[in-house]
């Protein structure tokens, strides 16, 4: 299992600083949440500051576009330094495109779940991605109540891609603490993104070792 920090939570004024350390105790890439103020209701940041975590770190960098027409955004993002490009499928006229632009521009193709969306709905993508997030809140603010039964999700989605015979890494996102970290390995996740449990702790380094020491138990 590999663990995501999303930096949502962090506090930018010494975000470098942040970064650095947990990426000193063994996260494995970043998760940055580009949020628009349309399609969800919150606003974040946009390519200049994915660039200036690019220039932190060396980590990958997975950048989940909640926004509308992300379409349009994808080679903006993939130039400001994202390694991997989530897209909700439900903003895209033509998800198939979308998805093929991102791997032909080198980079690794990823949806995003939303709780209420039917896992039918995107099989059709799957050969198409290279990874999924398994939404565990609703998409567009950080600091939300995990979803029961969204390590169920998960597990449905992985049976769905091994019967169609296609490899993909599932990712978990929202109300993820080292808790939830052992269930989330149990249920085949792969990756789990956490962004208040980690930033807002006063030790964030510590919370990801937690966590990585759960997902061996």
């Amino acid at each position: 299992m590999r663990i995501a920090p999303s930096i949502l939570s962090a506090d930018f004024s010494r975000l470098a600083a942040d970064i650095e350390k947990v990426q000193a105790a063994g996260a494995h890439q970043l998760h940055l949440d580009v949020m628009d103020g349309h399609y969800v209701p919150n606003l974040t940041f946009g390519p200049m500051l994915v660039e200036a975590v690019r220039r932190s770190t060396n980590l990958p960098l997975d950048v989940h576009l909640m926004i509308e027409d992300a379409d349009r955004w994808v080679a903006t993002y993939v130039e400001a330094g994202a390694d991997m490009v989530a897209v909700h499928p439900d903003t895209l006229y033509h998800p198939h495109l979308t998805l093929t632009a991102i791997r032909e521009l080198g980079k690794k193709a990823g949806i995003a779940l939303n709780p209420g969306l039917a896992l039918s709905s995107i099989e059709a993508l799957l050969p198409l991605v290279d990874y999924a997030i398994v939404m565990s809140v609703n998409p567009g603010w950080g600091g939300q109540s995990f979803i029961e039964g969204s390590f169920e999700r998960a597990r449905a989605l992985r049976d769905m891609a091994t019967a169609a015979g296609h490899e993909l890494s599932i990712e978990i996102d929202g109300g993820m603490n080292a808790s939830r970290v052992g269930p989330a390995a149990r249920a085949g996740i792969d990756v789990v993104i956490a962004g208040s449990a980690v930033f807002k702790a006063d030790d964030p380094s510590a919370v990801v070792s937690a966590m990585l020491a759960a997902a061996g138990d």
